[in-house]
């Protein structure tokens, strides 16, 4: 919807991360608009420099793009990091300055793992700093279907549009409009989500319980396969700070590389069909998601119940030694 408002031709641009969730740059294409990467720093676990936005934006407007909104993914997917607040008063002072639109995609704002690390709203960061809404525009995103509620099976959401017009608000509504209605359960789910059981209600216990169990019980399986990617051979994953996923980074051997190429798919494809055909293991390759041009990655998700990730390590780490032993140069 916010795509379909802010493109208005191919020279209107988005600055979107990379790796990125695949949605941004599909719905980008499909509005017409120009996808503007900037790259998340891997070696300080996934960081997002002011420097890379700065560098990036005057990389677009060199060549006649007008960019338009960034995108920001906190915490992070496919990476799972979670931003420092200073970092985000950074993100917003760029934003305001080059009068971009801030889309705050906060779906896994209940997701932080990291006992260092607090998950902070944009909106919060902006009202911290002074800016209202006649200084910045900013949308900030929640879904049902993350933190501990909708677990990736329900499905509803709504976002925030602050520092709007009431003519561009208006249009927004309309463009709403267009859907007609969203579907009962998202409706009921979002209406819970949003005012979930209080102190002294009678169902507080019960859900303060359940939340904090399936919480505590993501985080152990983040850490659990977080430590089984990093004992495999040329494997490194960054820690899971937060969101449902992690995003190793595989080195793989060039007979390998070679083979892919035969095979006419992406060297980190072709390893993830091979782990699918060997375990029945879902992995998602990283070149759907973007990296930096010579690294291969893939995302895996923390979903499996937790009584299954032992199987699922054993499993992964029986194949990659097979697939390294095979493929060894």
């Amino acid at each position: 919807m916010m795509m379909q408002l802010l493109i208005r031709s191919e020279k209107d641009g988005i600055l979107c991360p990379i790796p990125q969730y695949p949605l941004y740059s599909a719905s980008i294409a499909l509005h017409g608009g120009a996808l503007v990467p900037y790259y998340l720093d891997e070696a300080t676990g996934w960081g997002l420099e002011v420097s890379e936005l700065k560098k990036q934006l005057a990389d677009a407007k060199s060549k006649g793009i007008t960019p338009r909104a960034l995108v920001v993914i906190n915490p992070g997917n496919p990476t799972g990091q979670v931003l420092a607040e200073d970092n985000q008063r950074g993100i917003v002072e760029f934003c305001k300055q080059e009068g971009l639109v801030l889309l705050a995609d906060e779906v896994y704002q209940e997701n932080v793992y990291a006992p260092e690390k607090k998950f902070h709203s944009f909106k919060k960061v902006a009202r911290s700093m002074g800016y209202g809404e006649k200084d910045i525009s900013l949308v900030s995103y929640q879904s049902v279907s993350k933190g501990y509620y909708g677990e990736c099976g329900k499905r509803g959401g709504y976002m925030e549009v602050t520092g709007f017009g009431p003519e561009i608000r208006e249009q927004i509504y309309k463009v709403a409009s267009v859907n007609l209605c969203s579907n009962i359960s998202g409706q009921i789910l979002a209406s819970l989500v949003m005012s979930p059981p209080k102190v002294g209600d009678e169902s507080y216990e019960s859900y303060s319980a359940e939340k904090d169990g399936i919480l505590s019980s993501l985080a152990r399986r983040a850490k659990t396969l977080e430590d089984a990617f990093n004992n495999l051979e040329g494997v490194t994953c960054n820690k899971a700070e937060g969101a449902m996923y992690l995003f190793p980074c595989i080195r793989l051997p060039e007979k390998a590389i070679k083979a892919a190429e035969a095979a006419k798919t992406a060297p980190d494809n072709f390893y993830c069909r091979h782990l699918l055909n060997a375990t029945g293991i879902v992995v998602v390759p990283g070149s759907g998601f973007g990296q930096l041009p010579g690294t291969w990655h893939f995302r895996c998700t923390i979903l499996p119940q937790e009584d299954k990730i032992p199987a699922v390590v054993s499993r992964l780490t029986e194949f990659h030694k097979s697939f390294m032993d095979e493929f060894s140069d």
